[in-house]
């Protein structure tokens, strides 16, 4: 039975995948949400797939950036 999904094998998550998976863990995991990336980033890449684990590390830095960035505009408007 075909579900109608196409998955990627081995392939890199676009800009609005790795987006959508921030907001994700933004949301359930709040500021804990970087470590939990890369605690699946290691995870990744203590199995051998680096490919995962690159893309882990990547959503693990942008979350940190969204982070810095919404500390930057809380200064700004104090």
């Amino acid at each position: 039975m075909n579900s109608g999904r196409h998955f990627r094998v081995d392939s890199t998550p676009t800009p609005i995948e790795v987006d959508a998976m921030v907001a994700v863990l933004e949301g359930r995991h709040g500021v804990w949400a970087a470590d939990v990336a890369e605690f699946f980033s290691t995870l990744h890449s203590l199995k051998g797939d680096a490919g995962r684990s690159w893309a882990w590390a990547n959503v693990a830095e942008r979350v940190r950036h969204r982070s810095d960035l919404r500390q930057q505009e809380h200064g700004a408007r104090d």
